[in-house]
């Protein structure tokens, strides 16, 4: 069936807008991402937070539903379910992790070496800074606007490289306080640079875990518990290695 003229206009107004807000997701989240990294302390903490509610809010008034935000009280049962699989799956990976003498050293960083500062981190700092708002921001809004363009392959092939690169910063001092990195890789620039490269690839690839579980399960709950329990828990375990090696 031939479209009219105006059906034509339509449709090339709704794809103008649909890349629109994708180029505006974007760009807020850079802007967040280089004054969370790069101003003070304070910017540091609620810059990404307050960026997601922004980035929410404009999406909603630009007309996605909560369905296509992952929102929608309909999923959350099934959302539930799968964050159950996750949370169970990361922590027993972790517990080997942590008991295995080969990879132990890599839970080492400096930043966990005491089991208040893991659990500050790991119930506080990491899901209110970190967990939610990337989530909402990328498993919520971003693959919400990349929907409205591409089909499931650009959705996973975009929203997790952007993943990954917004991980550059957070990871430019990874080696240097990991003591399992810094041995394996060096605490030079080429160490920096390999380990920030590696970080980049595995969020990557965390991306698209995240984003199959926002796919399969239609809710944010699914990758939100995953994103916590491959920092929260890791944290906790962190600081438990440092607890047993240094007692």
């Amino acid at each position: 069936m031939l479209m009219t003229k105006d059906a034509v206009m339509a449709h090339r107004r709704r794809r103008f807008h649909a890349y629109l807000d994708v180029a505006i997701v974007v760009l807020v989240l850079v802007v967040s991402n280089l004054i969370a990294h790069f101003t003070t302390v304070w910017l540091s903490i609620a810059t990404v937070p307050a960026a997601a509610i922004i980035l929410l809010a404009l999406t909603r008034r630009r007309g996605l539903g909560w369905a296509e935000l992952g929102l929608s009280p309909r999923q959350w049962k099934t959302g539930s379910l799968y964050a159950l699989g996750a949370v169970a799956l990361v922590l027993t990976v972790v517990a080997i992790g942590a008991l295995l003498p080969i990879t132990r050293p890599f839970f080492m960083a400096d930043r966990y070496a005491t089991i208040s500062a893991a659990l500050v981190a790991s119930m506080i700092v990491i899901p209110l800074q970190t967990v939610i708002p990337e989530e909402l921001a990328f498993r919520g809004v971003l693959q919400g606007t990349l929907g409205r363009i591409y089909g499931a392959r650009g959705v996973f092939a975009a929203g997790s490289l952007l993943f990954g690169l917004w991980h550059i910063a957070s990871s430019m001092g990874l080696t240097s306080g990991n003591a399992g990195l810094s041995n394996f890789l060096g605490g030079g620039v080429v160490g920096q640079v390999i380990g920030i490269a590696a970080a980049v690839v595995a969020t990557a690839a965390a991306g698209l875990v995240f984003t199959w579980l926002r796919q399969r399960s239609g809710s944010l709950i699914a990758p939100i518990a995953l994103h916590w329990s491959l920092n929260g828990i890791g944290a906790l375990a962190a600081a438990l290695v440092w607890h047993v090696s240094t007692n």
